[in-house]
Parts: structure tokens; C-alpha cells; sequence
């Protein structure tokens, strides 16, 4: 029962580095990457669709991303939905072809997202943490329904608090990337 507790908290830690890695990803650096227009959804049909669904991303050069959109009716809407999602972006159309040149980041705008990474990553150790107090409040009823040992719940512990050790080492070490990654010019 007490490994059962420990793998599932590792698991659910597991999640909680790859949802910051996720967050991480959406934060942008000054490169163009695909992954940039994720979030940004397009009304297709009357329903939201993601950005990818519609049209092809391309990396142009790397300060320049290139969607080629399926159906051309929708152009208007992809750069619409890109202008209005909060990533400061402004497309320039061609055709069928949309460019969006991303604009070089500013000293300023740089601490900025390095307050905003350091912030996502204060929830990522907050989403460890909380897996911890669940797993350690699981062991706890344990004890109490004699289930186990005190000196086994003792262990169990020890063993949950080096799992969050560990995790929040991966936080930090996601974190330290980020900024390195946010500050190069």
C-alpha cells in the first residue's frame, strides 16, 4: 500500500514537470517555433478550432513564422485570432501564405517574461508540494487505521519528501533553462 501511495504521487509530480514544460514552451523567446501559435484557437464552422487544425506552421527563418491555411475562406479569421491572442503578434498576408514576423524583445520585455516564467514555476513547485501533502495525509490514515507501523509511515515519508526533493530539483532545473534561454541575446 505504501509503494502504491509513493509511485502514484511520483506519477502525479511526473505530470505536474511535464504541464510546466508545456507552460514553459508557450512563453516566447525571440526564435520563432511552432509551438508558439498552440494556444490560439480559430472559429471554424462555429466552433473554436486550433490553429494547427487549419493550417500548416512553418518556420520561415528564425524570426519568421509562415501558415499556410487550408481553406482560403478562413484567412481572414487566422489572422484575426492571431492579432487578437495576447502573444503581440502581427500577421502579414500574402496569398495563401500568412508571415508572421516575430519582433525582437526588448531588455524590458525580457524581465518581464523572466517574472512570468519564474511564476509559472512557483506553481509547478505549488502542484508538488500539494501531491506531497496528499500522499503524506494518505499515509496518514494509514496509521491511523492501523494499517501500518509508525516506524513504516516514518519511512514513507522520508521516501515521499525525497520524490518532492527531486521533482522540484526538475522545476528548478526547467526554470534556470527558461531564463537562460529568455536572457541570451
Amino acid at each position: 500500500m505504501i509503494n502504491e501511495i509513493l509511485e502514484d504521487a511520483k506519477i502525479r509530480m511526473g505530470k505536474s514537470v511535464e504541464a510546466l514544460k508545456n507552460q514553459m514552451s508557450k512563453v516566447r523567446t525571440g526564435r520563432a517555433h511552432p509551438s508558439l501559435l498552440n494556444s490560439i484557437m480559430v472559429p471554424y464552422y462555429g466552433a473554436d478550432t486550433p490553429l494547427n487544425q487549419v493550417a500548416n506552421v512553418t518556420v520561415e527563418d528564425s524570426r519568421t513564422l509562415a501558415l499556410s491555411v487550408f481553406d482560403k475562406s478562413l484567412i481572414q479569421a487566422v489572422e484575426k485570432a492571431i492579432m487578437s491572442s495576447d502573444l503581440g503578434l502581427n500577421p502579414q498576408s500574402a496569398g495563401t501564405t500568412i508571415r508572421i514576423p516575430l519582433p525582437p524583445l526588448t531588455e524590458e520585455r525580457r524581465k518581464e517574461l523572466v517574472k512570468v516564467v519564474r511564476a509559472e514555476a512557483e506553481s509547478g513547485r505549488v502542484a508538488v508540494r500539494n501531491i506531497r501533502r496528499d500522499a503524506n495525509s494518505d499515509v496518514k490514515s494509514l496509521l491511523k487505521d492501523k494499517d501500518i507501523s509508525e516506524d513504516d509511515a516514518k519511512k514513507a515519508e522520508d521516501n515521499i519528501q525525497k520524490a518532492t526533493d527531486e521533482f522540484i530539483k526538475q522545476v528548478d532545473a526547467v526554470l534556470a533553462d527558461k531564463e537562460k534561454e529568455l536572457m541570451a541575446i
